[in-house]
């Protein structure tokens, strides 16, 4: 494994760059879709667009994983490096709000860059270091997460959202192009056995600890995303409304995502000592309170830095499950278990905002946070209960098996 610095540090920038060019087109899809004339039903449209995706993702994620164990992890990321570039530059181009529509499906059924990028990272590294390197490839999500936004507004106001999303297309072909020339999969041993998904399924639901796994990244992608359809507009009432108010509600939503660029290597390094299952614990259990202290705060300030310290402890969370990917399932199946470890994350973030939106329209803001930490704390708790499960030694045995 002598290549797995140079494959990190590559990956690192792939999916930095994917990152940055999903939120830098993501986010303007609204205003775009009343630049197109569509001034009817736009929220229910944006609304579509958002989940159809996600919808794709969860159904296709398990054919990708099978493809992945059979041919090679680096294929399937080219693969969906090529797809995302072709799908951004074909949105430069369309007209009405079904070709979007048909693009987003198809984005979902085909693309997978990221989690193929931590599939490779997860069996090409030296097990004493998968936790620090899956931290880091964390950062490198968070880290084009926030400058996306800031990089597609740019481009957005200068000369139109069209060259957004084309810019977006071109800077994936860049990012895959890097993985062609660059990323050596050496520690790959294609798949031999014959079967279908649901043959999968039904091994993924013999092994406890991966189904835990698999529970504990719905309740996790659910609750993140539970609070995104309030979070920007509550952000906005607490700051007032003074000219600067969108700004402030940009800042803020980033700081989660700086927070993570700031602190998942040290979670990552400490997993590698003291085992995922605790950092985990410690992710969930931090996230969960600090969600729920957000409601104590009613200035702006206050909040910013509640939701700062949030971050500090939630950034833990996702490289841990990850981790707990790598060590719970053996090398063949990793592929697999890592597109069902997609479709649960997919699974969560539709189911999310759907639940945020209905207690938003029902109750006060406040209890959409209270619902979020209360999911995370139930997801905390599981994963103390079956502490057993989730050890070192535990995993270790059930992966050889």
């Amino acid at each position: 494994m002598l290549n797995w610095k140079r494959n990190l540090w590559v990956l690192w920038i792939g999916v930095f760059f994917t990152a940055a060019s999903f939120s830098m087109v993501i986010p303007f899809l609204p205003i775009f879709l009343l630049q197109i004339g569509v001034h009817e039903h736009t929220e229910m449209w944006a609304g579509l667009l958002f989940s159809s995706a996600f919808f794709a993702g969860a159904i296709a994620s398990p054919f990708w994983g099978r493809m992945a164990d059979k041919y090679g992890r680096k294929p399937m990321i080219i693969r969906a490096g090529f797809v995302l570039f072709v799908i951004y530059t074909l949105m430069a181009f369309v007209t009405n709000p079904y070709q979007i529509l048909v693009l987003r499906i198809l984005q979902g059924l085909l693309s997978g860059f990221i989690p193929g990028a931590i599939a490779l990272i997860g069996t090409n590294t030296p097990n004493n270091k998968v936790g620090y390197a899956l931290s880091l490839i964390s950062t490198a999500s968070a880290s084009g997460t926030i400058l996306g936004p800031l990089l597609g507004g740019g481009i957005s106001h200068l000369v139109g959202n069209r060259w957004a999303f084309a810019t977006a297309g071109m800077i994936v072909f860049f990012a895959t192009l890097l993985i062609i020339f660059w990323v050596v999969e050496e520690n790959f041993t294609p798949s031999k056995v014959r079967g279908s998904i649901k043959t999968d399924f039904n091994v993924a639901l013999t092994n406890r600890p991966f189904v835990l796994v698999l529970i504990l990244t719905v309740l996790t992608s659910c609750s993140v995303m539970t609070i995104e359809p309030v979070l920007p507009l509550y952000i906005v009432k607490l700051g007032g409304t003074s000219e600067n108010a969108s700004l402030l509600a940009g800042i803020v939503f980033s700081l989660p995502g700086i927070a993570s660029a700031l602190f998942a290597p040290f979670w990552g390094k400490w997993a590698d000592k003291v085992g995922f299952q605790r950092v985990l614990f410690i992710g969930l259990l931090g996230g969960g309170l600090g969600t729920l202290a957000q409601v104590l705060f009613s200035q702006i300030w206050g909040f910013s830095l509640m939701r700062f310290v949030f971050g500090i402890f939630f950034c833990a969370v996702y490289p841990a499950l990850n981790g707990l990917v790598v060590k719970s399932t053996p090398e063949d199946f990793r592929g697999r278990a890592f597109s069902l470890n997609q479709t649960a994350n997919q699974i969560g973030g539709m189911t999310g905002p759907m639940i945020g939106g209905f207690l938003g329209g029902i109750f006060p803001v406040q209890m959409v946070f209270i619902v979020t930490g209360i999911l995370l704390l139930i997801a905390t708790s599981m994963a103390y209960w079956n502490g057993n499960n989730l050890s070192s030694k535990a995993l270790k045995r059930k992966a050889l098996s």
